[in-house]
């Protein structure tokens, strides 16, 4: 019986790899212009960060997460996302130490166990950006703008940023209270996660997929009418940067985002184009998360994005990456000294940063020009037993036809110039 891959990943061949290639060095320019530094965090974590920095309550936590005991007793989580590893990397590396803001990005797979669909793997990949030391909403504003201006780099225009306030633990602790008195003449008719969820997290209620529940909520009190005036203010600064910065939005008061970590801003920037699932990136603000992990009160604010979510969103809006570069050269042979030539030559001319391949199955010259066509290479090079006599090769451009010998000793800076 074959081995085949596990249900929920998937294999990404080479005739695929220069999007996620091209996608990634994008989201790194962008990042970079912002002045955000790269960071990369292990791909285990201790189960524990991820209890205290996502929350117990969450469906990643109870539901989602690839948990198991270790050789050395202990208990060992797959990160599920990229927030609370760099959070614990936050701590534990004392970079709050540092001048602040710290402004970090990261590409990182991660893991979940849940019902594969469209954009969605239980094996992924997440882009995320985190800034630690800054209160400002102007630093709210920033992080927006850089996902905002990543998608636009990308060619993708159908999308909308719709915010949010859930308020601060002070002014979320009375809306809690009005929240419960609201859904608990309504639990018989909700779903059992709901129920489980009403003591701990009420908020999360309002952000339940299940259609029924949605129907029971429409009248739901929403956080905007009860968040303190610091909450409030911090809020309408956030618009005021959003539009200086000529970012439209829609503030929609049902976003609650589904991890406990997050205060004050929360967005998320949807595509109408991917089907039930269309919100291609989402963030907000996290004031307690690096306290809660066992560091100082530090506040954060930050986004992440799935990977293969978005190159399929820019399938669904026909946006074409551009293909990787072709090869630069193929050199054809005839003969087993212009094999061993060959073979001089393609470790030299790779060494001049020049991509070349050749024949290693022994074709003829006919079917070494047809494996050169496949490659797509620009110059192929023709060498003979003949031309080996002469000292010379033959050198054909494979857009305009044009073939010319040139000096053996040569065909380096030929070969080289050509290219420029």
């Amino acid at each position: 019986m074959s081995i085949k891959r596990p249900r929920g990943t998937r294999d990404v061949q080479p005739s695929d790899v220069y999007k996620w290639n091209f996608v990634e060095n994008e989201f790194k320019k962008i990042c970079r212009n912002f002045g955000y530094k790269e960071i990369r965090t292990p791909i285990f974590e201790h189960t524990e960060l991820f209890k205290r920095g996502v929350g117990e309550t969450t469906d990643i936590v109870q539901k989602e997460m690839y948990t198991f005991i270790d050789n050395g007793g202990r208990d060992i989580t797959l990160k599920p996302e990229g927030t609370a590893p760099v959070v614990r990397a936050f701590v534990e590396n004392k970079m709050y130490a540092e001048a602040q803001p710290t402004k970090l990005f990261y590409i990182t797979p991660c893991f979940r166990y849940e019902r594969p669909q469209a954009g969605r793997l239980r094996a992924f990949h997440q882009f995320g950006v985190e800034v630690f030391g800054a209160e400002n909403p102007s630093v709210d504003a920033e992080v927006i703008g850089l996902a905002m201006a990543f998608f636009e780099k990308l060619g993708l225009e159908n999308l909308q940023l719709r915010i949010n306030s859930i308020g601060c633990p002070k002014c979320r602790k009375n809306y809690n209270e009005v929240l419960k008195d609201y859904l608990r003449q309504k639990l018989d008719k909700l779903c059992k996660t709901c129920n489980a969820r009403f003591e701990k997290n009420p908020m999360r209620i309002i952000d339940c997929k299940n259609e029924s529940c949605k129907q029971q909520l429409v009248d739901v009190p929403l956080i905007l009418d009860y968040i303190c005036d610091d909450c409030r203010e911090h809020f309408e600064k956030l618009q005021k940067y959003l539009k200086v910065m000529d970012i439209d939005f829609e503030i929609d008061p049902k976003i609650v985002r589904g991890l406990d970590y997050y205060n004050k801003t929360a967005f998320e920037i949807v595509s109408k184009e991917i089907g039930a699932q269309s919100t291609v990136c989402g963030g907000g603000r996290y004031d307690g998360l690096v306290e809660e992990i066992g560091g100082i009160k530090v506040p954060g604010v930050g986004f992440g994005l799935g990977e293969e979510r978005l190159l399929l969103t820019l399938e669904n809006n026909n946006i074409q990456i551009p293909k990787a570069d072709i090869l630069d050269v193929f050199i054809a042979t005839l003969g087993q000294r212009a094999h061993e030539k060959a073979v001089e030559l393609s470790y030299k001319l790779r060494k001049n940063l020049i991509s070349v391949d050749m024949d290693h199955l022994g074709r003829s010259i006919k079917a070494q020009f047809k494996y050169s066509d496949k490659l797509q290479a620009k110059f192929v090079v023709v060498i003979g037993d003949n031309e080996l006599d002469k000292g010379v090769v033959t050198l054909k451009n494979m857009k305009t036809g044009n073939q010319e010998e040139i000096q053996l000793s040569l065909i380096v800076e030929e070969i080289r110039n050509r290219l420029v």
